[in-house]
């Protein structure tokens, strides 16, 4: 059996979904499985053990570049002769991509018109299911039932080597306690911690000894330099310098990760980091670490979880979440993880 798998778009989805890879490969053994998804997302599955092929792709700028990626994916499609397309995006055009490249048997939630493009078009649970799950229940046209399986990433022992190196140049002494930090989130500040509380969880840590590594992309680079203004070398800004990879290595070197609701949160998960997680406007019941619920800080307030993108009144859902109540929570991590 051919089978083909669109991946989803967010680093977090993605690294959520890798759980239907190792589901696929596990029932399947000899199958040959590809995995479809977009650049840059794709390196986080350059070594995945469970698929044969990556298919990365770019989404196009221009719309001449639109036409002739369009002409590429399809091409791609078409010579794949794909027997099974498994879609863990929603989109209209991801379904229209499987039926338009000849893909036989389509599988996928019938959301935003697409039912008809697809072969087994599943509806959406009505209860309350984690993200890792859901992506699970498409396999179930297949007859593979829903699983324990967890998210898992692969990275080489050389990747692992140069992150230590970094890590060597920035002043890191081995053998300290590493807390990463990852201040912001995709998909909006309503996510996010105040920074000023970063700022002053930085500085009650760094009491205790320890070395602290802030994550975070080009769009957060400025933030997380405002944060890290004016604190002692202990203190490592990699905000905006690091490959997706690169990213991944180094939060695996974590003793603790404190973070949002985020896509390093979901790295760190599957690579088993001790997590602090930080929700407010999201729903830990949905898209919470995987297997560490434990790992959720969080202060229901009635108007949460409301998936806002930017707070409308006065932020209650993450000001309710005090520096003493993280700071807490990472010596817990920490003792736990180092008996």
């Amino acid at each position: 059996m051919n089978i083909l798998v669109r991946m989803p778009n967010w680093i977090g989805d993605l690294v959520m979904a890798t759980s239907v890879l190792a589901d696929l490969r596990k029932h399947f053994p000899e199958a040959s499985i590809t995995a479809m998804c977009r650049k840059p997302l794709c390196e986080l599955l350059e070594q995945e053990e469970a698929i044969d092929e990556l298919f990365c792709f770019t989404k196009p700028e221009s719309s001449f570049a639109r036409r002739q990626e369009k002409r590429d994916l399809l091409a791609k499609v078409e010579a794949g002769k794909f027997d099974v397309g498994i879609l863990l995006t929603n989109s209209f055009s991801s379904a229209w991509w499987f039926w338009q490249g000849g893909v036989k048997r389509r599988i996928g939630f019938s959301m935003h018109w697409r039912r008809w493009l697809l072969t087994d078009p599943l509806p959406l649970p009505r209860k309350k299911i984690h993200h890792v799950d859901l992506y699970k229940k498409t396999l179930e046209p297949l007859g593979i039932p829903l699983s324990t399986t967890a998210p898992r990433l692969f990275v080489s022992e050389k990747e692992v080597h140069e992150a230590k190196q970094l890590l060597s140049q920035r002043g890191y002494v081995e053998g300290k306690f590493l807390i990463g930090i990852n201040p912001g989130a995709a998909y909006g500040s309503a996510k996010c911690w105040p920074p000023e509380r970063f700022r002053e969880l930085a500085q009650e840590l760094l009491k205790e000894g320890v070395f602290l590594l802030f994550f975070g992309d080009l769009s957060t680079d400025a933030l997380v330099k405002e944060i890290c203004r004016g604190l002692p070398e202990q203190v490592m800004d990699l905000a905006g310098v690091t490959r997706l990879r690169e990213l991944a290595c180094l939060i695996k070197e974590c003793d603790v990760l404190v973070t949002n609701d985020s896509g390093p949160m979901h790295i760190g998960a599957a690579f088993g980091v001790p997590l602090v997680a930080l929700f407010g406007s999201t729903d830990p019941e949905l898209t919470g670490p995987y297997g560490q619920e434990e790992a959720v800080v969080r202060k229901p307030v009635s108007c949460s979880p409301c998936f806002k993108r930017v707070c409308p009144i006065d932020f209650p859902c993450m000001k309710e979440i005090t520096v003493e109540m993280v700071v807490k929570r990472v010596r817990a991590q920490l003792k736990a993880s180092h008996v």
